[in-house]
């Protein structure tokens, strides 16, 4: 199992978890093309913030590539993306307080 981790705000988290969320965006710029370009990643591990006992939720990734996103799951209309494509979710961890 090849696993990107990756860190997000509640609201985006929390439509992730539940899914109603299918695709995570990610800029591109010279930080994430080494973080994602030419790597097969099998899930995702999303946290909801960067304490020791944040929720996490894992998922399946299903495929990473450069596309335009949905302007109502975060994307700027008109501007490509690296698109983290999601599949079923695995585990979730940690409860919403």
């Amino acid at each position: 199992m090849k696993i990107l981790h990756l860190t997000l705000k509640a609201k985006w988290f929390d439509m992730i978890a539940s899914g109603r969320k299918h695709e995570e965006y990610r800029e591109i710029k010279p930080y994430w093309y080494k973080r994602l370009a030419d790597k097969e990643f099998t899930h995702v591990l999303f946290r909801n913030g960067y304490s020791k006992d944040a929720r996490s939720v894992l998922i399946e990734c299903l495929e990473i590539s450069v596309a335009y996103g949905i302007e109502s799951w975060g994307a700027e209309i008109g501007k490509k993306y690296y698109v983290i494509y999601l599949g079923d979710v695995v585990e979730i961890k940690g409860s919403k307080a």
